[in-house]
């Protein structure tokens, strides 16, 4: 049965709608960023562009790096936008755009978001840089499609309870990484830790500037929880993870990655220390400094 128009929207020239792309622009490993300008911080570091193109906040720079074809986009921010970015490149791969079919043959996707984000533990420094094995969503995405066999509903109800969480804000779900995939960026100066993905930048985080946020002890409450892992669910030989950082995009794309096969992990950079009320004095050498640091990981995980 094919796709309908209003269902997936193609441009005149055939590419998906927004991002602007046709299957022969990406590789199947996809480096996301939120920021169009990283693109460009990432392709910098190829020894070959093919291939670039911007949607609104949409940029894709396809090219190669050590032999290695990478295209690395800009999601902007939000699982908002997570949304259209996984399923309009799922589409890519898996579906025909003439025939508006699913493709006979699954193609799954290396998706590593690079991204920045602020610490809630004391011991983690700026400009570390964290793996997030798990993420816990404070958004609804996941919950608009059959999603329960991804999450983890046991240390869900931990989180609700550990939180006094209240419904009204959505029910908070729980995802992992591809802990196989995740593997290749295991290093000494990885931490690894949980991701807690908000659906805001200011009273979602905890941060305060006119308004006043409807969980004074938010953060708090955050830094304390431990979730208590399954032998299956860590490359860590830790029985607890905690709460390292909070960001926007991972528990969002952990999600949906799962949900149509392909393999994700993200990487942050700790830009700002919320409990210290630090920030990074030179982002832009940190950022740089995991960028490469994928970038090689990602060529070694290729020779595999």
């Amino acid at each position: 049965m094919s796709i309908q128009d209003s269902e997936l929207i193609l441009n005149p020239d055939g590419s998906i709608y927004h991002l602007h792309l046709k299957p022969q622009d990406i590789a199947t490993t996809i480096i996301t960023v939120g920021d169009p300008a990283r693109v460009d911080a990432v392709a910098a570091y190829f020894d070959e562009v093919r291939f670039t193109t911007q949607k609104r906040e949409f940029k894709t720079t396809t090219g190669f790096y050590k032999g290695l074809e990478i295209s690395v986009i800009s999601t902007g921010i939000g699982t908002d936008n997570i949304d259209i970015v996984l399923n309009e490149l799922d589409a890519l791969v898996n579906v025909d755009l003439k025939t508006r079919t699913v493709l006979p043959t699954h193609t799954a996707l290396d998706i590593v978001r690079i991204g920045t984000s602020g610490a809630i533990q004391t011991d983690i420094a700026v400009d570390t840089f964290v793996l997030s094995q798990m993420a816990i969503g404070l958004d609804a995405l996941l919950h608009f499609y059959q999603s329960e066999h991804i999450q983890h509903k046991t240390l869900q109800q931990d989180f609700v309870s550990h939180m006094d969480w209240a419904m009204v804000k959505s029910e908070p779900y729980i995802v992992g990484c591809d802990y196989a995939f995740a593997k290749a960026f295991t290093d000494p100066k990885m931490i690894l830790g949980c991701t807690a993905t908000n659906i805001g930048f200011y009273g979602p985080q905890g941060r305060q500037l006119r308004l006043q946020v409807s969980d004074q002890n938010m953060n708090d409450k955050l830094q304390d929880f431990k979730l208590k892992l399954a032998s299956d669910t860590s490359s860590s030989d830790k029985s607890t993870l905690r709460i390292t950082n909070l960001e926007m995009e991972t528990a969002g794309i952990y999600g949906l990655a799962k949900l149509l096969g392909h393999r994700a992990v993200s990487l942050n950079v700790i830009l700002a220390n919320r409990v210290h009320k630090t920030f990074s004095s030179d982002p832009k050498a940190a950022i740089d400094q995991l960028i490469g640091f994928a970038l090689d990981r990602l060529v070694t995980h290729s020779e595999q």
